[in-house]
């Protein structure tokens, strides 16, 4: 498959499970997507997505495109009162990637102030998407929901 086939999967996927098209405010990542929903181990949700055009990144490209989209996503939570958990998901769909960019997605570190980014390679070769592991301790609620969302919408 290749990554312009993969990015419309994603978007016939998206629609199907309740994510939205943001218009406004997120000019550095198009498309992004969102949704709200109630988990029952993480509570209030809100999510945002995205697909990198990049048919080549580095793992540096990979950790500063997560945390560039971590902006993006406090800037559009944090004008919501309450509680409510942020969850980011980075894209890349790139053929063949090296194991490198892999590790340097996995590796992200993703709970800071609150706000989660999840950085997922998609290997277009092998259609096979690379997501973060849950862990045996703390904080597997939002790793298994990370593991759901990916596999309901980025896992093709």
């Amino acid at each position: 498959m290749d990554p312009n086939q993969y990015r419309e999967t994603v978007a016939t996927n998206r629609r199907k499970h309740g994510f939205e098209a943001i218009d406004d405010g997120a000019d550095e990542f198009d498309p992004v997507w969102v949704t709200r929903d109630d988990d029952a181990s993480v509570g209030d949700v809100a999510v945002l997505a995205t697909l990198v055009d990049d048919s080549d990144p580095d793992p540096r490209t990979v950790t500063a495109r997560a945390d560039e989209f971590r902006d993006v996503l406090v800037g559009r939570i944090d004008d919501r009162p309450g509680s409510t958990t942020p969850l980011g998901y980075v894209v890349f769909p790139v053929a063949d990637p090296d194991p490198s960019l892999v590790d340097a997605a996995r590796s992200y570190t993703v709970a800071r102030r609150r706000t989660n980014v999840f950085p997922l390679v998609y290997d277009c070769e092998s259609e096979r998407l690379h997501r973060h592991e849950i862990p045996r301790l703390k904080g597997r609620g939002i790793y298994r929901r990370q593991a759901e969302d990916a596999d309901r919408l980025f896992d093709v």
